[in-house]
């Protein structure tokens, strides 16, 4: 299994309609936070969440969080 890529050392805040959306867990997608199908073959899965209501979400960017795909502040200590 590969190692995720830190994308960047802050999260991502993304104002998202209700509906399901997927995580780039792996840190290559070029549609970040979002999957684009890059991980294939890294071992490492999106993670799927969904939205109820329309809201702003701040999405993990370095890939370091335990809980995932939300932003926990693990950034402040890479």
């Amino acid at each position: 299994m590969s190692k995720a890529v830190c994308v960047q050392k802050n999260p991502f805040a993304v104002e998202l309609e209700p509906g399901d959306y997927y995580w780039c867990a792996c840190g290559r997608s070029k549609s970040q936070p979002f999957c684009d199908g890059s991980h294939e073959g890294s071992g490492i899965a999106p993670v799927k969440f969904t939205v109820t209501q329309k809201e702003t979400k701040y999405l993990c960017g370095c890939r370091a969080t335990q809980n995932s795909p939300f932003c926990d502040g693990s950034h402040s200590k890479i």
